[in-house]
């Protein structure tokens, strides 16, 4: 599929095969075991490669819209604490942002992000990937790009709101409870 097809389809009918997530960054490489956890629900690894020390990355809003696409439906007992604190992690370097969020402007829809200009190449190796970062900006990080991961990621748990909150209503584990508290409670600031 190529750029202009992809800028074409609605958020809401993108599916995790139209994201080249071999084509986005993590902290640690490359996006693309990320469908295959969030398959197998290993939230402690999705948290390490959307969030690191404060800093979101190219593969966060994409995760956090195929994570949160259909929490509504969920009981509130498959609701895992690892997936609160994935969740959490995301907020913790929304809040560390959040002060410089009148200054700063978004690409105008998601599907933006994944124009060929914020791509990394297709068939590069680790080696040509450490020279990228060491660019004065790497690809798909100039100031619109990166405040973008964070905008959207913004905008996905927000639009969570109100299922967290009643998810919370009708918790009856209390570590869960707690959880869904703090995150409730961290959303309504923004």
């Amino acid at each position: 599929m190529d750029n202009h097809e992809i800028n074409t389809i609605p958020i809401h009918s993108f599916q995790i095969t139209d994201v080249p997530w071999h084509r986005l960054t993590t902290p640690y490489g490359r996006g693309t075991e990320l469908p295959q956890l969030m398959s197998d629900g290993k939230y402690d690894d999705i948290a390490n490669l959307i969030e690191h020390q404060g800093t979101l990355w190219q593969v966060t809003p994409w995760a956090l819209l195929f994570l949160l696409r259909n929490i509504h439906a969920r009981k509130v007992n498959d609701i895992t604490l690892e997936e609160l604190e994935c969740y959490h992690a995301v907020i913790g370097a929304l809040d560390m942002q959040n002060a410089q969020a009148d200054s700063q402007k978004s690409v105008e829809s998601l599907t933006m992000l994944l124009d060929e200009k914020y791509l990394w190449p297709e068939d590069t190796d680790p080696e040509e990937d450490e020279l990228e970062w060491e660019e004065e900006e790497a690809r798909g990080y100039d100031p619109v790009a990166f405040w973008s991961y964070y905008d959207y990621s913004y905008r996905f748990l927000k639009r969570a709101l109100p299922d967290f909150e009643s998810m919370l209503q009708h918790s009856s584990d209390p570590d869960i409870s707690d959880a869904l508290l703090e995150l409730v409670q961290e959303l309504r600031k923004f």
